[in-house]
């Protein structure tokens, strides 16, 4: 594979101000005072992001569903440096598989940033069912395989089936790689010419599109197909124009992603813009379909405090986001019904969408406190499926990352740690509050 920098990306038609969001629509909007809240049924052991809890960070989360005994389905989510954890549906934990090592002392390790789950990929004249994860520590995704016969008896179900020669994806050396300009979000999905991946580059606007690829001794490897920048700067109404406020040097990056498995539409949140949504394949014209609330507000970065001081807010952005936009998930209907869902990280609610036409704004919910599990703040990503998961989750499952669980725990300091985990929430909760279909026949992943 030739180093992604001698890859001219592709041209784009972009539609900015396309968003289903009024371009009146102002940051300085008061957020709604009621909405409706969503009981968390179950949670996972909390990760600490310490040197003693192993520099565990939650992030993302993945629903695998068992092909014969969906009460034995895994939740998977990656942890930074912490790895890859499994979970069962009542939150215990299955495995844990570390994240790979440093090459040498002066290196990164790695650091496992997202997680998606594709069925029956074919691979060395088999199929199973695979876990994929970004590894932004070292530039290159992890392939899993998942044991339906592990699950079922409550074992570790994953099996690391990376091939060791896997390459760099935008980079082309290992001091490259050690700047952290790597690779990002993750979504992945199938078809008849085989298994997909669309990444996003940390720090930067760039998307890649990969193909899983065989390799020796039953591995799995990839290739890569296309590039393409998203928009750094966003022209206004009125004339002029306005670039998202960071540190110098660093891009209004993309991290959540999904891509729909019907139609191979992919939409991707950049995290201080809104979201995008393009042609799976990455060719065509991206557009806006919403924007957060803060796009177009003019901010000055202050290197003493390194933080973005905003100015006024001309009035430009959307009114279901908040900075930042981050995971995306969709739950799949009759047809091409069903719904987009996209984390709102910097009010700590989720945003939905109709998943069809020109995906219009539908509400938003918050996880709430339920009977001892905390509720959920700055979420980082989010997966929903549909079909009946045995008794706890008998009309579907929305999973999501909590990046502040509670109570708070100190440590021998008297120091806060870092607590992250991961809530389930059934889905009927979730459509009983906010009036959208329960659909547990219509959609099944492994079609």
């Amino acid at each position: 594979m030739r180093p992604l920098n001698m890859l001219a990306p592709a041209a784009l038609t972009i539609c900015v101000l396309c968003a289903s969001a009024p371009a009146t629509a102002s940051v300085a909007k008061a957020l709604p005072t009621a909405l409706p809240t969503v009981a968390p049924r179950v949670e996972t052991p909390a990760l600490f992001d310490d040197e003693a809890g192993g520099n565990a960070n939650g992030d993302d989360p993945a629903i695998w569903v068992h092909p014969a005994s969906p009460e034995s389905s895994v939740v998977a989510t990656t942890a930074k440096e912490g790895g890859l954890y499994a979970y069962d549906l009542g939150g215990r934990q299955l495995q844990h598989i570390p994240a790979p090592a440093a090459p040498s002392a002066d290196d990164e390790p790695g650091r496992l940033n997202n997680v998606d789950v594709v069925y029956g990929h074919a691979s060395a004249g088999k199929r199973s069912d695979i876990l994929i994860a970004s590894d932004r520590g070292s530039d290159k995704l992890r392939v899993y395989r998942v044991d339906p016969a592990k699950a079922a008896r409550g074992q570790a179900p994953l099996t690391d089936i990376t091939d060791p020669a896997a390459p760099f994806i935008f980079n082309s050396t290992q001091e490259e790689v050690n700047e952290a300009e790597t690779v990002y979000g993750l979504a992945a999905w199938k078809r008849p010419s085989g298994t997909y991946v669309v990444v996003s580059r940390r720090h930067t606007t760039r998307l890649a599109l990969l193909k899983l690829t065989d390799a020796p001794h039953g591995k799995v490897g990839y290739t890569l197909i296309r590039t393409i920048d998203l928009p750094s700067s966003f022209p206004l109404p009125g004339g002029g124009r306005w670039t998202p406020c960071d540190e110098p040097g660093v891009g209004p990056q993309v991290e959540g992603m999904v891509v729909d498995a019907r139609t191979g539409t992919l939409y991707a949140a950049q995290e201080d813009v809104g979201v995008w949504r393009i042609s799976g394949d990455l060719t065509g014209s991206p557009a806006l379909i919403d924007r957060v609330r803060e796009f177009g507000v003019p901010a000055t970065y202050d290197p003493g405090t390194e933080e973005c001081v905003p100015g006024a807010d001309p009035g430009f952005g959307g009114r279901h986001l908040s900075a930042d936009a981050e995971g995306l998930t969709i739950y799949y209907g009759k047809g091409g019904s069903g719904y987009l869902i996209a984390s709102s990280q910097g009010d700590d609610t989720f945003s939905v969408y109709d998943r069809s036409g020109r995906n219009a704004y539908i509400g938003s919910f918050q996880v709430g406190d339920h009977h001892g599990v905390d509720g959920v703040q700055a979420s980082d990503g989010a997966m929903v499926v549909n079909v009946p998961l045995g008794r706890r989750f008998p009309k579907g499952l929305f999973v999501t990352h909590d990046g502040a669980d509670t109570p708070e725990a100190l440590d021998p300091e008297g120091e806060a740690r870092e607590k992250t985990n991961f809530k389930y929430v059934k889905w009927d909760d979730i459509a009983g509050r906010l009036g959208l279909d329960v659909d547990t026949s219509s959609w099944n992943p492994r079609g």
